[in-house]
């Protein structure tokens, strides 16, 4: 007698999509992509219009009081390359005496990461006085940082300085929270740090435009300070400059 096999075990039977038979059918799914498409792009798009012509270089940025730097990460306490360069333009900035202050805004949620105080040092050991540094300890993102410069600091007009990927999304949302600003983007290699940054700020327009529509308030307002009009009138007196 012969023996008998053992049954195979039935695969299951992966269906694939089907694409529609008719005409009008594949019309309609291709409408359908086109739309999606468009949808995505939508936050991108609003971000190039806002932005509009308000991008320049530090060489020729306009002469305003107050400069913005947007934090950008550490490390082991120092900033980050790109950090680094952004406060390395506002300190051009600063020599050639196109702003009179710089305000630097950044996430200090926990003791041991402050990305404002660090900024502030790197500032100062490169020749911008602290007296006219103000520190902002809560920058957790660009709309934080927009409202808080103009609510918490007083901020109506401000030189924006931030790597190219993301100075437009900076100049939208402070533009939207009510400060006149232009954007001096710093240029950067395109490296991996680079295309990650651009890939993220596809993602970010989103939440952009929702918050330009909404204004939702920071996630922490506090009390109005001060520091900017202190620092614009040491400025204008000549004081604290050593």
């Amino acid at each position: 007698m012969r023996k008998r096999q053992p049954a195979r075990e039935a695969r299951p039977r992966t269906r694939r999509p089907r694409l529609p038979r008719t005409r009008a059918g594949r019309r309609r799914l291709t409408q359908a992509v086109m739309a999606v498409c468009v949808l995505a792009l939508l936050p991108a798009t609003w971000l190039y219009v806002a932005a509009g012509d308000r991008l320049r270089t530090a060489a020729d940025a306009p002469r305003t009081e107050v400069a913005v730097v947007f934090g950008a990460g550490l490390w082991d306490g120092e900033p980050s390359p790109y950090l680094a360069h952004r406060l390395d333009a506002a300190a051009r900035l600063y020599r050639e005496g196109r702003i009179k202050v710089v305000l630097v805004t950044g996430d200090n949620s926990r003791e041991d990461y402050d990305e404002p105080d660090a900024m502030r040092a790197y500032l100062v050991r490169h020749g911008v006085p602290a007296a006219r540094i103000v520190t902002d300890y809560a920058g957790f993102d660009t709309w934080d940082s927009c409202v808080r410069a103009k609510k918490i600091f007083g901020v109506d007009r401000a030189v924006l300085v931030s790597q190219g990927f993301h100075i437009r999304r900076a100049v939208a949302l402070c533009e939207a929270a009510g400060i006149d600003s232009y954007g001096v983007g710093v240029e950067e290699g395109h490296n991996a740090t680079w295309y990650y940054g651009g890939t993220r700020e596809m993602f970010a327009a989103g939440k952009a435009v929702l918050d330009a529509v909404f204004r939702p308030d920071p996630r922490f307002l506090g009390p109005k300070e001060p520091g900017v009009a202190r620092a614009l009138a040491g400025a204008a007196a000549g004081t604290g400059t050593g």
